[in-house]
């Protein structure tokens, strides 16, 4: 007789409930609203918050809720006429110690986030928001090379007393990068066997054929496409963190080719804004703090002394530094906050590049009591009131984030004590792991995708799986009849489980996901359609029905294995090896494979199992 176990009815009861919870969120809908945090990551104290509510009421903005939420402080806006205008408002108020990104917040109600429900993620052409691609500028990355060579060859030629009279560029029709001239051919020679025992990366030949004794440098091949890698890669890497920091829901950042970099900002609501993100990065430069002037004492107007330059320090006051760069952001590989196992107190361990270390190596061994700094340069969008409108205006901020006492002889690797909080010290090393922009990009393609258009994507994508469900269902009713209505039921699982699915793993849903959808909805049947046929075959082999259903599920069953796995195979293949947009018709694709065998072969056998399990001489409705 086909009956189930209770075990089996209690899994399919469980499995349809946590799905119709984990999709529920999607019914809800989300808010304009806007994350407002301090520099360092953090909402808000209890007082600017109090001041932010009072300034939206003086200037008549409507608030739906404000509240904190995940380290962030949320404000709830009834539509995105009033979020533009509120984020204005607040960006002039505030000023650029404070961070107001422009998101949508989830209206998902309390109880139900608390139990872990949350909406799936929108992609760019469901949402709306921006698309660049950006270049690197790779002749500018090889310039910046050579000129650290260039000052790092001078540098260890005057320390080692070796004469040289140029360290330049070589000439364009020639094959070399770099050219040193030396008073003669025995510096020459000396200046050669230092430098190739410092610079295995680099070629150097001299050349005999010159009057003047003349040494060249030449990258190697692999050597160049090094420095190449490490530039996009860092800079990958700046732009997402500097993304992340603004608070911009599910970004995609990755690299597209050689020196290209896509950068998808979704519910970002118009380019100035987005470029403003992007145009957030910032280099660093560690320099040696004046000691002659230190603590500085002088106006903000006097003319700093010869060879130093006056800052501004992050914490209030100036503080002259030497001009000389020791070395700059892109020397840096890791930095890590944590405490000093001695003091306890707040630190941040640096890690350099080998060129890096050892010129921090060089610099810090005869200043060994001095004082270095870490200023921080950065191209920023401020916003003022001109009139009764707010202008945003490019402004290069230049400022000191940490001053340090250089406690013994630096190389590749040093750590940043005096710090006054494990929150400073995780702070600082967040800008020296991100601050730093390794070369110029230029944005060469740009795209914008309002939020009409994304909600025009939405009902589109919506009106073809409610047609495709709606055609698929008349079929199986009609043609199948109780055993269609049977499989229908299954296929309006099947869709719940798939959006619960995608919720629960926050996957980001696409215009070719609703596509994998659609597609999904017309082969959950399949396996249905496999079952059924064989249970008719049985009854008009003179089968008896409760035999028939037993042949039915039992003999299609590795049939139906064989076709969904296959398929599921290459959802799988294009997932890996696809991106973007495929990725997203590769996820859904998967998702619906496993969830329509699920509700094909275990779920319509326990609802056919509800209705002619255990009846004898029974007619089946098929």
């Amino acid at each position: 007789m086909n009956r189930y176990p209770l075990w089996k009815y209690v899994l399919l009861v469980a499995v349809i409930a946590a799905g119709c919870l984990y999709a529920l969120p999607n019914l809800f809908g989300q808010d304009p609203a806007l994350q407002v945090t301090t520099a360092d990551g953090s909402p808000p104290d209890e007082r600017t918050q109090s001041e932010i509510l009072t300034l939206l009421a003086d200037e008549g903005i409507d608030l739906g809720e404000a509240e904190v939420l995940d380290e962030q402080y949320l404000l709830r806006l009834p539509d995105t006429d009033a979020q533009v205008r509120a984020a204005d408002e607040l960006d002039v108020a505030l000023g650029r110690d404070f961070t107001v990104a422009l998101n949508l917040a989830p209206a998902t109600p309390d109880w139900l986030r608390n139990l872990g429900g949350q909406p799936m993620y929108l992609g760019l052409d469901l949402r709306g928001g921006v698309h660049f691609l950006m270049e690197v500028d790779m002749d500018a990355v090889m310039e910046q090379t050579l000129s650290r060579y260039g000052d790092e060859f001078r540098r260890l030629l005057r320390e080692s007393d070796i004469r040289y009279r140029e360290v330049a560029d070589a000439a364009a029709d020639t094959e070399a990068d770099m050219v040193i001239r030396f008073a003669g051919p025995d510096t020459r020679d000396a200046g050669i066997s230092l430098l190739r025992d410092e610079y295995p990366e680099l070629v150097f030949a001299t050349d005999e054929d010159e009057e003047e004794a003349r040494l060249t440098a030449t990258l190697t091949d692999e050597e160049r496409q090094e420095v190449r890698n490490f530039a996009v890669e860092q800079n990958i890497t700046t732009l997402r963190n500097r993304v992340n920091e603004l608070g911009v829901a599910e970004p995609i950042i990755q690299r597209q080719g050689a020196e290209r970099v896509v950068v998808q900002l979704p519910g970002v609501q118009d380019t100035a804004r987005a470029k403003d993100i992007i145009g957030a990065t910032a280099t660093l430069e560690f320099r040696m703090v004046d000691a002659d002037n230190f603590p500085y004492r002088g106006g903000d107007d006097s003319p700093p002394p010869p060879g130093t330059e006056r800052f501004p320090e992050r914490d209030g006051g100036h503080v002259l530094l030497e001009r000389e760069v020791i070395i700059t952001g892109e020397a840096i590989t890791d930095a890590q906050s944590g405490l000093d196992t001695q003091t306890g107190q707040p630190e941040v361990n640096i890690r350099l590049s080998g060129a890096g270390g050892n010129m921090m190596n060089r610099v810090t061994g005869d200043r060994v009591g001095d004082h270095m700094a870490v200023v921080f340069k950065e191209t920023e969008i401020q916003a003022e009131r001109v009139g009764d409108e707010v202008v945003r205006e490019q402004v290069q901020v230049e400022e000191v984030i940490n001053i340090a006492r250089i406690q013994e002889q630096l190389g590749s690797q040093f750590r940043i004590t005096g710090l006054e909080s494990s929150q400073e010290a995780r702070n600082l090393s967040l800008l020296l792991r991100a601050g730093s922009l390794a070369a110029p990009m230029q944005i060469i393609e740009e795209r914008t995708i309002g939020p009409s258009l994304g909600q025009e994507n939405i009902d589109q994508g919506i009106a073809a799986v409610a047609i495709g469900f709606l055609l698929v269902v008349g079929f199986m009713a009609v043609y199948y009849k109780v055993f269609g209505l049977v499989a229908n039921v299954a296929l309006f699982v099947n869709l719940v489980l798939i959006v619960a699915a995608l919720s629960a793993l926050q996957a980001t849903l696409t215009l070719p996901g609703i596509a994998g959808i659609v597609l999904t909805v017309g082969m959950a049947v399949d396996a249905n359609v496999l079952i059924f046929e064989r249970i008719r075959e049985e009854l008009r082999s003179g089968t008896s029905a409760q035999q028939a259903i037993e042949a039915g599920y039992g003999k299609a069953l590795s049939t139906i294995a064989d076709a969904n796995v296959t398929t599921l195979i290459a959802a799988v293949v294009l997932f890996v090896f696809g991106t973007g947009p495929v990725k997203g018709f590769a996820v859904t694709l998967s998702i619906g494979i496993v969830s329509s065998m699920f509700t094909a072969i275990l779920g319509t056998r326990a609802i056919v199992n509800l209705i002619y399990g255990g009846r004898r001489g029974v007619r089946l409705a098929i």
